[in-house]
């Protein structure tokens, strides 16, 4: 099983959640991401707008938005 990411490229963060689904609402000093989901809610995600998005801050993100770590793993891999 790959690693998860300590210091992640925010352009591959968005590609690996992208690919997950999510799409760019906004863009300045966070990033506002979204994913329609098939009961009709919307997902919310915001990322900060950093070159290097830390792990744990990454983490956080994930947990809060209920997206499974190795699902994002799997992405993050393919990006």
């Amino acid at each position: 099983m790959p690693k998860f990411p300590v210091d992640a490229p925010r352009v591959r963060v968005i590609r690996a959640l992208a690919m997950m689904g999510f799409v760019l609402v906004r863009e300045g000093n966070h990033i506002a991401l979204a994913r329609n989901n098939p009961d009709g809610s919307r997902t919310p995600l915001t990322l900060p707008n950093h070159r290097l998005i830390k792990g744990s801050t990454l983490r956080l993100i994930l947990r809060q938005a209920e997206i499974n770590r190795d699902a994002f793993l799997a992405a993050y891999e393919q990006s």
